[in-house]
């Protein structure tokens, strides 16, 4: 029990600032583009509970990788809205990236700041030890959350991107899949190799391009938060 609870504590706060984050940065472009439904319903806003849902957050505790509650957007609001619209989806992914970039600088920070303290107090690794830990997987979690949802399939956002970058006639067909996008994500990443072969080399290829020499720590984190209970 105090192994699942330590585990969560661990990644509770950055996974929940990743999915909501990734919401908001929806939010906020569709307001600067015409449409305001997500602030007068009060998405805006970094309280969980207007966020959370239940099953996306079970999945990014115990996958990985999982979802919030989708902000409403009102398409007829954008100014443009096939062009908005793509700028609208593409701003989650770029919240994740920059929020795996603030990571990776706060990881390495703290560590050229270890060394220049008493890393031996007991009082210092009861604060410092957590701290970076939850960064460690802050960088992880955005990173797979940036990545899993660049996808080119409907409604992943980049399914939403390539939707708006297609001819009309193309992107019309594109998003008849809209309605079994789900489905064809649960069947590529549980059931082929697709998360193993594509997915993971590239996940670990940018975790480590922005962790550096700090990717051991990262490394090590992951290993404790999903090995076997």
């Amino acid at each position: 029990m105090e192994n699942i609870l330590a585990r969560i504590s661990i990644m509770l706060i950055p996974a929940l600032l990743a999915v909501m984050t990734h919401e908001i940065a929806h939010g906020y472009m569709a307001q600067q583009l015409g449409d305001p439904t997500a602030r007068l319903l009060g998405r805006l806003t970094l309280n969980p509970f207007k966020h959370i849902d239940p099953f996306g957050a079970i999945a990014l505790l115990v996958f990985g990788f999982g979802w919030a509650k989708p902000v409403p957007i009102n398409v007829n609001n954008l100014n443009s809205p096939r062009r908005d619209m793509t700028w609208v989806s593409f701003m989650g992914p770029a919240a994740n990236l920059a929020l795996a970039c603030l990571s990776a600088l706060m990881l390495r920070g703290m560590m050229v700041a270890a060394q220049h303290l008493d890393v031996a107090s007991s009082h210092f690794l009861f604060v410092f030890r957590p701290v970076v830990f939850m960064t460690a997987f802050s960088l992880y979690i955005n990173v797979i959350l940036a990545l899993f949802n660049l996808l080119p399939i409907p409604p992943l956002d980049g399914g939403r991107i390539l939707a708006g970058i297609l001819p009309r006639k193309q992107a019309s067909l594109l998003m008849k899949v809209e309605p079994f996008g789900f489905i064809l994500v649960i069947l590529l990443v549980f059931f082929t190799r697709f998360w193993e072969l594509v997915l993971a080399p590239v996940i670990n290829l940018l975790v480590g391009w922005l962790a550096g020499s700090e990717v051991v720590i990262v490394e090590q984190v992951i290993r404790f938060l999903f090995r076997p209970i």
